[in-house]
């Protein structure tokens, strides 16, 4: 029993479940959708909750610019560009058979400095808004200052008394140790099975305390939670529940206005936006989905992306069940390549909260993120992480979907005028020898589809 169901009865009543037990790519369109200005008070956050954040990482920047030169050049601001892909566009409406509908970009969160990875925004926001908690209460910093006073061995001394714990499969570890070890604290990263070593070396490498566990994300995130709850200087990220997280991922909405703004990209209701975004326990896809609805309203439509052994926020919105139920529950094994994405429970919060404001979710394989990848590669020269390839075929999805864009109003004119976004969470940093292994993979299986082989 399932819930209170045997599973044939969950496959009576929602349909789709068998095909994600099957481990096949699945795509669910939301019929609950609602229009932004009614859907984002379920959020019970707000676009001064997100300004807020802004200006703290503004308040921030020179302390970044000083102790990341990577940053300086940008006065210490941690954003990425935008890059069309026309090529990408070309290749798979050609493999699809599907006729232009649009115009195909990358958000290029792989490039972000620090960490290389979507996680640079919304794991540094939290860290910096804990340090700036601590530093005002003791009069280390006064409103005013320049934050660039924390760089000092003095600031470093003062947070070395105090601990931050984080539970990931990898990226969120890196922002969180990386840039709590920078100031001084004490870090520890609980990280799970499926966490890549190349991961785990640069964070010892940076001074941050890694352990290891034999299961996955959520038991790692249990036992964070728990070595903090024990011990009273002990900060932990709570990757599932945060708001200080979710609210450094909404800031890059308000940032990519300016950048399509600046290329020439409109976005309106003759213009609609789509936006594919791989998502893990929804933190990041959540957060960045809530700025993008403050940031242009109905005119963007955000689609969540996840692999087929790990689909647990399409499983969690489409049954209503949200954090109540896991992938394992159904018999899914949530083993997957794409270890940013590798999560078999979803965030209660985030799919409660963007439930009416997300449009849609599907999954993907990870043999095609492979295939994506090496592609991505050759075509366009842009080096992603398999996680990050999960919203490519976004534009496919939606595409093949004709009763979904007739439902929000998209017609064949409006959709020719349209962006789709592909969110590209990480890749910059993986080793060259580990990259080089994934662009071969991928090739081997392009390669079989080429000879009519099944992938």
């Amino acid at each position: 029993m399932i819930h209170g169901q045997t599973l044939e009865a969950w496959y009576a009543s929602h349909p789709l479940i068998r095909d994600l037990v099957a481990l096949h790519e699945t795509s669910w369109f939301n019929p609950a959708i609602a229009p932004a200005a009614t859907a984002l008070a379920d959020v019970g956050l707000g676009a001064g909750d997100v300004a807020q954040a802004s200006a703290r990482l503004q308040r921030f920047a020179p302390y970044i610019a000083k102790v990341f030169p990577q940053t300086a050049a940008a006065g210490g601001l941690i954003e990425s560009g935008i890059l069309p892909l026309p090529q990408m566009q070309r290749l798979l409406l050609e493999e699809a058979g599907l006729p232009e509908g649009g115009k195909l970009w990358l958000k290029m969160d792989n490039e972000l400095p620090i960490s290389g990875s979507i996680k640079a925004r919304g794991g540094i926001h939290e860290v910096l808004k804990h340090a700036e908690d601590l530093a005002l209460q003791a009069g280390l910093i006064r409103p005013g200052d320049s934050y660039e006073a924390l760089a000092s061995d003095a600031a470093r001394k003062f947070f070395g008394q105090y601990r931050i714990a984080v539970g990931s499969t990898g990226n969120l570890g890196l922002s969180i140790g990386i840039m709590s070890a920078q100031l001084g604290f004490q870090a520890s990263v609980h990280m799970s099975s499926d966490a890549r070593q190349w991961k785990k070396d640069r964070l010892r490498a940076s001074g941050v305390t890694v352990i290891e566990y034999a299961s996955d994300y959520s038991v790692a995130v249990e036992q964070g939670r728990r070595q903090a709850e024990f011990d009273p200087s002990c900060y932990f990220v709570d990757d599932e529940n945060s708001p200080h997280l979710f609210l450094g991922y909404a800031v890059a909405a308000e940032r990519l206005k300016q950048q399509f703004d600046q290329a020439g990209v409109r976005v309106d209701a003759d213009h609609p936006l789509f936006v594919y975004l791989p998502c893990g326990v929804g933190g990041g896809p959540g957060g960045v989905a809530f700025g993008l609805k403050l940031a242009f309203g109905d005119a963007v439509h955000c689609v969540f992306a996840e692999p087929t052994h790990s689909p647990c926020m399409l499983l969690g919105v489409y049954t209503g069940l949200h954090d109540a139920v896991s992938v394992q529950e159904f018999g899914i094994d949530n083993l997957t390549a794409a270890d940013g994405l590798a999560v078999g429970r979803p965030s209660g919060f985030v799919g409660r909260a963007m439930q009416r404001l997300v449009d849609g979710y599907y999954s993907v394989a990870d043999e095609e993120l492979f295939r994506l990848l090496a592609l991505a590669y050759q075509e366009e020269g842009v080096k992603l992480e398999p996680s990050a390839l999960a919203g490519m075929p976004g534009l496919m999805r939606v595409l093949r979907d004709r009763d979904y864009l007739e439902r929000i109003g998209v017609s064949p004119e409006r959709l020719a005028n349209a962006t789709h976004l592909v969110w590209g969470t990480g890749g910059s940093m993986v080793p060259e020898g580990e990259f080089a292994a994934y662009v071969k993979k991928g090739l081997a299986v392009q390669r079989r589809l080429s000879n009519g082989d099944a992938a």
